[in-house]
């Protein structure tokens, strides 16, 4: 059985990439017309790329480099950084620099040296909002402040944030994003665009909500009947049989609620729009909360899809396909608490924007997600060193293996550790073999003592199950040895064979057999730089 799903795999995975390089090398790039999806089976997301199971090793531009001098740095960097996939903005005041006339040439530039270096896209839709703010708007949008407001605070004053009950906005993004959408359609059946992020963080700071005489009366009507459904009521915690307003019905928690509502429906406008034309996978990123010390709204960008609000995000905006934590939080703690928040059975889990020093957690996402990327891999001012190479040696082992890599996460095969930060151990319970990973610089067994006090904890692993005694160790800066367990329990074991080696057209290529000194002191050792490990385990 074992080896016919590793054939199954090696089958789907080969086809599709003998499928892309055929379809590369007829007609310059065409690639199939198969629209991209996300697909869902027991509580796990798959994303499908010309019909095969596709990873995300992104990295996105920095915000203002969708200019045609400056894509050379970031196409430089997504090269050497051997992503498969730009995550790159578009802006709105680009594209409808007047009313009613657009301009989508920085769009079909994106689109043609996409494919000159077999890459792909995710856009950006930087429109209403960006960072909580409207300044992507066209100009003429800008100096017209009483048809297309701004949010008023609690004592009166304006805030720099979009009003999400400004209907002329919301119609005038609804109609360019829909105009964005059937230029990708006709200008890109073979789908190098493969999904589109609608806005950017958006909600307010500033302000828990609008205040304004218009969002004021809203405020004051019935919660939506569709928000006090009995699993909504439940993830919200509000009691059986509730109704009335929003602050009859939330109490203290109804400000930021009904930002959350109002700025969910508004981008679930927009993003119908988009899908009506062109049903492109679309996600929201969001500008997150502490996790841990649940503060009040006005500590963060009040109305974004922050994990208290999920549940009315769900709601309010079907036609977004998942919400995206954007990971800057720092720590184990925090970060590895909000993979589990977004993670839901009804979300797939994707990290569009992350800090290059987070890099260990690539592996939870692969784990559990469909795709990663660090935010500014291109060039900045006063910039020294490559901030992207660490990223880029992982990217070097694992984007061969991206149909793997999705294959197996969608299987419930990958099993990850990261290094926390008091450095201890970390076990995998496979069923008959528990996994063991020690974490810091090589020594001669897990047991030699080790002085971790000023180390940074930047280990990490993951192992995949392949079978009864086959697995697949990647990972940095770690040891690996296991236990028998279940029905090996108490038996005598060693390694059959353990191979280095990489991943090539879906098949394991060894580059050499480990053995003695590499596999005696305390098991197969990996260190700074990520090496793929073939284990294959054996009991007496």
């Amino acid at each position: 059985m074992r080896d016919i799903l590793n054939k199954g795999i090696w089958f789907v995975c080969a086809v599709a990439v003998v499928t892309l390089v055929n379809l590369t090398i007829a007609l310059g790039q065409e690639r199939s017309q198969e629209i991209p999806r996300i697909e869902q089976k027991d509580g796990r997301f798959t994303l499908l790329v010309d019909g095969a199971p596709f990873f995300v090793f992104g990295g996105q531009s920095n915000n203002s480099s969708t200019w045609p001098a400056m894509l050379p740095d970031v196409w430089n960097a997504i090269d050497a950084m051997n992503a498969n996939t730009l995550e790159v903005p578009i802006y709105w005041e680009q594209v409808e620099p007047q009313p009613g006339q657009y301009n989508f040439s920085m769009v079909q530039l994106l689109l043609d040296q996409a494919r000159e270096r077999n890459k792909r896209l995710i856009i950006l839709w930087f429109a209403t909002w960006k960072n909580g703010s409207n300044h992507y708007m066209p100009e003429w949008m800008k100096k017209d402040a009483e048809k297309y407001p701004n949010i008023v605070a609690k004592d009166g004053q304006p805030v720099d944030s979009p009003s999400p009950h400004a209907e002329a906005t919301m119609e005038a993004d609804a109609q360019a994003f829909a105009e964005v959408m059937k230029y990708l359609k006709d200008a890109d059946p073979q789908h190098t665009v493969i999904m589109v992020q609608i806005q950017n963080e958006p909600g307010a700071w500033g302000s828990v909500r609008d205040y304004s005489a218009a969002a004021q009366k809203l405020f004051e009507q019935p919660v939506p009947a569709i928000l006090l459904r009995a699993k909504v009521r439940k993830e919200l915690n509000v009691a059986e049989g509730a109704k009335g307003t929003w602050k009859e019905v939330f109490g203290n928690d109804a400000d930021e609620y009904f930002q959350a509502w109002s700025v969910a429906s508004y981008i679930e406008y927009v993003a119908a729009a988009g899908k009506r034309v062109n049903p492109l996978p679309m996600y929201v990123n969001v500008a997150l909360r502490d996790p841990i010390s649940n503060p009040p709204a006005t500590n963060y960008e009040s109305g974004g899809a922050t994990d208290n609000v999920i549940p009315i995000w769900k709601v309010a905006a079907p036609s977004i396909d998942f919400l995206a934590p954007d990971i800057y939080l720092q720590g184990n703690e925090k970060v590895l608490k909000v993979i589990d928040l977004y993670a839901r059975e009804d979300n797939a889990l994707m990290v569009p924007e992350t800090s290059s020093n987070n890099v260990k957690y690539l592996y939870k996402v692969m784990e559990k997600g469909i795709g990663y990327s660090p935010f500014g891999i291109d060039k900045r001012p006063g910039a020294t060193g490559d901030h992207n190479a660490v990223l880029a040696n992982e990217y070097r082992l694992f984007a061969p293996m991206m149909c793997e890599i999705a294959t197996w996460g969608r299987e419930g095969r990958i099993h990850s550790v990261v290094e926390s930060e008091g450095h201890a151990e970390e076990r995998i319970d496979l069923g008959n073999w528990e996994v063991v990973f020690t974490f810091g610089p090589a020594r001669r067994s897990a047991a030699s003592p080790v002085d971790d006090t000023q180390r940074v904890a930047t280990g990490k692993a993951m192992i995949v199950d392949l079978g009864e005694d086959e697995f697949i160790v990647a990972g940095t800066e770690c040891r690996i040895t296991f236990n028998p367990v279940g029905k090996n329990n108490r038996k005598a074991w060693h390694y059959l064979k353990v191979k280095e080696g990489t991943y090539e057209n879906g098949q394991f290529q060894m580059r050499h057999v480990l053995n003695g000194d590499q596999t005696d002191w305390g098991g197969p050792y990996i260190g700074e730089n990520p090496e793929l490990l073939h284990i294959t385990l054996y009991t007496r």
